[in-house]
């Protein structure tokens, strides 16, 4: 019987990193949600800041976002692809994020997410993430209607 041990590899580490959390945002598990960043991550997300800077903000902020969604929570990572080196990752996906209203009927829209990992002591964490909405330029206007 073959005994070699299974090597995982650091993109299948970070992938599962960003399912994982993925998970934890569908649960509106804000704690779970933070324990997959670092604790001096900075964050540029498209709902109401600039820049989120340290892992204290960006937990009354995932606070704020799940008290949003009064219904199931919705989150879909769709064209993922990462690069690794050594230890640390980037990675960027588009992610459909929403949930359902009081009605129980669905809003979301699909944003573009870029992530930077880091290893630290043998684990992956998410040390910057960055969400944007696509927009006309002309208008203004958030484009929610995209679809890939």
């Amino acid at each position: 019987m073959d005994t070699a041990a299974f090597v995982v590899s650091s993109e299948d580490q970070v992938r599962d990193l960003l399912f994982s959390w993925a998970r934890a945002v569908r649960a509106k598990d804000v704690g779970a949600i933070t324990s997959h960043y670092a604790s001096d991550v900075v964050a540029f997300d498209a709902v109401s800041q600039l820049r989120i800077c340290g892992i204290d903000g960006y937990r009354q902020h995932w606070d704020a976002c799940i008290d949003l969604c009064d219904g199931t929570k919705t989150f879909e990572i769709r064209d993922l692809a990462i690069e690794t080196g050594g230890d640390v990752a980037f990675g960027h996906y588009l992610g459909r994020c929403g949930g359902t209203d009081a009605h129980g009927e669905e809003r979301s829209c699909w944003m573009r997410v870029s992530v930077g990992c880091r290893r630290t002591e043998g684990r992956w964490r998410i040390a910057h993430e960055h969400v944007s909405a696509p927009f006309d330029l002309e208008t203004g206007q958030v484009l929610n209607d995209l679809q890939p």
